[in-house]
């Protein structure tokens, strides 16, 4: 009874518009006053600190800035114009530049948001400028920038990597394919739409014009492939890739493209602060309240309730994935995480559910939550930078939701999507 009341209180608070990392340490310490346990809060407080004594979350903050330098700092916009010059010339041309770019992008920043709120509204006012829709020009921004929390580096599986104490450089490999899978699946919907709805194409470029374009681009175009080299040759440790890909589109954007200024680079460093202080006080809250529930043996009830009543692995992967979809059209995405994720794996690990598949199934599905309201942080960003109605946007984003559906559906019933990049370049997962 307690941890139902704690529960709800968390959720009270939510709703009502207090921050996820406030709102679950005032839930702890109601639980605390209720329960009788304040002898418990000094073990309670040194719990709290010790979750974001992490080496590997570090990467975070600086995946951040570098995600807000390339914003500003010319990256976005030549990568956009290397996508155009390469595809623009099918049918619908500009969705699948929309597509693309979310994509390279996404080797680079690794977060949803930057994606959505950087390319956003260069692609849309592109796409609104050529002749399309503003309603699916805004629907596809969206729908392709979940792609980012896929490819690494993605900040999510940083996360997830810390609650779930496994390998990131394992999860980045295992998120690739899934998310080159996510990249075809949105392309052949915008294929489909365009067609149907005789959208534009680009005209087509010559050969010199790409390669004008791409060595425009190629500083830009050189980031994922620094990165994620240097994570899986060993060289790099996820937080050092971090660093050093802030530092290196700090001088992209300084020196090579020269469209960063002091005023710029002190206001996104202000920004990538408040993104950052933001999780950091998501990681105290949810530490406070895992202790909480650790206390209660709640992940152990849970993984016994499943092992009584689920007859498969397949069975028990159904049940998370409509528990995910459904809190996610409310919570937000990296709370939802941070709180679901420990009380989940002790049951997913006694039904042998890898942990690293188990990581990208459950990114995915949070990735979906971002495009459904009324939480829809993802339909939030676009709508703004987009400068359209919600509404609009909620029904150009609807049928993108289908080849995303699809995608998670063979996630589910094929783990070896996931794990066969880990298994080849690391001998094991």
């Amino acid at each position: 009874m307690q941890m139902a009341l704690t529960f709800v209180l968390w959720f009270i608070l939510i709703m009502l518009g207090v921050h996820v990392g406030y709102a679950l340490i005032m839930a702890s310490v109601f639980f605390f006053a209720t329960s009788g346990g304040w002898s418990l809060v000094p073990f309670a407080l040194e719990q709290m600190f010790n979750g974001i004594n992490s080496q590997t979350l570090l990467a975070v903050p600086f995946f951040v800035l570098a995600g807000n330098l390339m914003n500003g700092g010319g990256v976005t916009t030549r990568i956009f114009d290397f996508a155009a010059s390469m595809i623009g010339h099918r049918k619908g041309g500009l969705a699948h530049v929309n597509v693309l770019a979310s994509l390279i992008f996404s080797g680079m920043s690794g977060s949803a948001l930057a994606d959505a709120g950087g390319l956003g509204q260069l692609e849309i006012k592109s796409m609104k400028d050529a002749g399309f829709d503003e309603g699916f020009a805004g629907g596809i921004t969206a729908a392709s920038c979940i792609i980012g929390p896929l490819v690494p580096p993605s900040t999510p599986l940083i996360i997830y990597a810390v609650l779930a104490n496994q390998s990131v450089e394992k999860l980045f490999m295992a998120g690739f394919l899934p998310g080159l899978l996510t990249t075809v699946a949105l392309m052949i919907m915008c294929s489909i739409l365009s067609h149907k709805r005789n959208y534009p194409s680009e005209p087509k470029r010559s050969w010199s014009y790409r390669a004008n374009s791409f060595k425009k681009s190629f500083w830009a175009l050189l980031t994922p492939v620094i990165i994620l080299v240097g994570i899986f040759s060993g060289y790099f440790t996820p937080t050092e890739a971090a660093v050093f890909a802030a530092l290196y589109t700090m001088v992209l954007g300084f020196f090579v493209y020269k469209e960063l200024t002091l005023k710029n680079f002190f206001k996104i460093c202000l920004d990538s602060i408040k993104t950052s202080g933001t999780i950091v006080l998501m990681m105290l809250g949810v530490t406070l309240f895992q202790f909480v529930i650790s206390r209660e043996q709640m992940p152990q009830a849970i993984a016994t309730f499943f092992t009584s009543h689920v007859s498969s692995k397949l069975t028990l992967l159904l049940m998370i994935n409509i528990v995910l979809l459904i809190l996610g059209t409310c919570i937000d995405a990296l709370p939802l995480q941070m709180i679901l994720v420990p009380i989940l794996l002790p049951a997913v690990l006694a039904y042998g559910i890898n942990p690293i598949h188990f990581g990208v199934v459950v990114i995915f599905n949070l990735m979906i939550g971002i495009l459904t309201p009324p939480m829809g942080t993802a339909l939030f960003v676009v709508a703004r930078v987009g400068n359209m109605k919600f509404k609009t946007l909620m029904k150009g984003v609807v049928p993108f939701l289908i080849p995303l559906i699809i995608t998670l559906i063979l996630l589910n019933i094929f783990p070896q999507i996931t794990l066969l990049l880990p298994t080849l370049l690391t001998g094991g997962v």
